[in-house]
C-alpha cells in the first residue's frame, strides 16, 4: 500500500531529527565517573567461568519470545561480545529487509541493528526516544551499561532508560512516573540513568512501547565496521539507502578521549578483573594503558565467561594459542607453579608481557601493530582501541 504525502513527510521528520541529534552531540564524551556498583561488572578472578550463550550482535528485530512468555523472560544472559557504532543511518519511511540486508552485506561491516525511533514529548518536553530490542541492544552500548541486569530486565518490562545526560536535562529521577508522549500518551516509569553510547539520544524503550507511542519502525541503524575505511562505507549505505537517506560518523566522539595509564602497582593479587587489569599493565607493561587489555579480555572471553577453546583451538580469558602460550605464559603475581592458561592471574600478565614486547608501551601506532600482532586482523585493532576508549570514559 502507497504511503500518502503527509506520512511521508512525517517519517523524513523524525529521520532528520534522530541524524540532527546525533551529528549536533559528535566529539561530546559521555561524562560520569565509575562508582563501587559500577566497578563489580568487572568479575571475580577466582571464580568458576562458564560457557556464555552469546546475544548475536548481528541484524535483530524486537524478539519477545514465544507466545505466552514474558520479554523478561527472553533476555537470555548478558552478551559475552560487545560492539561499538561506527556509523547510524536513517532513512524517511524506515528500513525495508532488502535495504538492511544490502548495508549488513557491505565489506568491513560486522554487525547492522535497526531501531524504531523519533522525536516525542517526556512530561511536555521534547526528547530524541529509539525503540530497541533489549536482548540485542544490549550488545551496542558501553560495557558497564552492557553489565548492568537491572536495565535490561526494566527496559524489557516496558521502563523507560534515559541517557544521563537526559535524565540530568529533562529531571528524569530513578523510579518517578513519567508521561512518555507520541502519537498516544503512555505513562512509563523511569528505570534509571545510563551511559547509551548513542549521543544525542534521550531514552530507550523496549518495541512494545515504541509501537504504543507510535515510533517510526525501523526509522535508523546502527552500524559496526571496526578497521573500514569509513568515508567510502558512508557512500556505501548512502547508495543503500537512496537520495532521501542520511549517514552520520559516530567515531569522533570517542577519537579524543585519552587512554589511562595506571602508574603504581598495590601490592596483593588483584580479587577483579578491573584491578587485575590496571595491576597487569602497570607491573608486566608500565605504559601500557589498562583498558587496552580489558578491551581484549571482552573481545575474546567476556571477562573470563567463555574461556574456550576456540574454533582455532585458542584457550582461556585472554585467548591464547597453546604454542603461543608456550613462548609468553607468565606466572603472574608471585604465583608458583607453571603458567595456567585458564587461570586470569596468570593470562592477563601474559597479554601485558607480550604486548609490551611488541611496543605496546609506546601507545600511538606502535600500540596498534601490537594489538594487530596479537590477533592479526585490522578490524581486531579497531574494536579494540573503540572498546578502551568506552573503558577510559567509564573509568577515568
Amino acid at each position: 500500500m502507497l504511503r500518502n504525502a503527509a506520512g511521508i513527510a512525517a517519517c523524513a521528520t523524525l529521520a532528520l531529527a534522530i541524524l540532527a541529534a546525533l551529528a549536533t552531540d559528535a566529539g561530546h564524551a559521555r561524562p560520569g565517573p565509575a562508582t563501587g556498583a559500577d566497578r563489580a561488572v568487572f568479575t571475580s578472578v577466582t571464580g568458576a567461568a562458564g560457557p556464555a550463550a552469546a546475544a548475536s550482535p548481528q541484524t535483530a528485530a524486537p524478539d519477545p519470545g514465544p507466545p505466552g512468555t514474558s520479554a523478561v523472560a527472553a533476555l537470555g544472559p548478558a552478551p559475552d561480545r560487545l560492539v561499538v557504532p561506527d556509523l547510524v543511518a536513517s532513512v524517511p519511511g524506515g528500513f525495508t529487509a532488502a535495504q538492511l540486508a544490502r548495508i549488513g552485506a557491505l565489506r568491513g561491516v560486522r554487525a547492522v541493528m535497526p531501531v524504531d525511533g523519533g522525536q516525542v514529548s517526556i512530561d511536555g518536553k521534547p526528547a530524541i526516544v529509539l525503540g530497541v530490542s533489549p536482548r540485542a541492544f544490549r550488545s551496542w552500548v558501553p560495557p558497564k551499561t552492557a553489565a548492568a541486569e537491572g536495565i535490561w530486565t526494566a527496559l524489557a518490562s516496558g521502563d523507560l532508560v534515559a541517557s544521563r545526560v537526559a535524565g540530568r536535562r529533562l529531571a528524569l529521577t530513578p523510579g518517578i512516573a513519567a508521561r512518555l508522549s507520541g502519537a498516544a500518551a503512555v505513562p512509563v516509569t523511569v528505570a534509571t540513568t545510563a551511559l547509551l553510547g548513542l549521543p544525542g539520544v534521550d531514552a530507550v524503550v523496549d518495541g512494545q512501547r515504541a509501537a504504543q507511542i507510535g515510533l517510526a519502525a525501523n526509522i535508523a541503524v546502527l552500524i559496526n565496521a571496526p578497521g573500514a575505511d569509513l568515508a567510502a562505507l558512508m557512500q556505501q549505505v548512502r547508495s543503500a539507502t537512496g537520495p532521501t537517506g542520511h549517514v552520520v560518523n559516530l567515531v569522533p566522539v570517542v577519537t579524543t578521549v585519552r587512554l589511562p595509564v595506571t602508574r603504581t602497582v598495590p601490592v596483593g593479587k588483584p580479587a577483579n578483573y578491573l584491578t587485575l587489569y590496571q595491576r597487569s599493565a602497570a607491573k608486566y607493561c608500565p605504559g601500557l594503558s589498562w583498558t587496552v587489555l580489558a578491551a581484549i579480555g571482552q573481545i575474546e572471553s567476556g571477562h573470563g565467561t567463555n574461556n574456550g577453546p576456540s574454533s582455532a583451538g585458542a584457550l582461556g580469558p585472554m585467548q591464547f594459542l597453546p604454542s603461543t602460550w608456550a613462548v609468553w605464559g607468565t606466572a603472574g603475581f608471585g604465583r608458583t607453579g607453571p603458567p595456567d592458561i585458564m587461570n586470569p592471574l596468570d593470562a592477563v600478565p601474559s597479554a601485558a608481557r607480550m604486548l609490551c614486547a611488541d611496543g605496546a608501551a609506546a601507545g600511538g601506532t606502535s600500540l596498534a601493530a601490537a594489538i594487530y600482532d596479537y590477533n592479526h586482523a585490522a578490524w581486531y585493532v579497531s574494536e579494540v582501541l573503540a572498546l578502551a576508549r568506552e573503558y577510559a570514559q567509564e573509568y577515568p
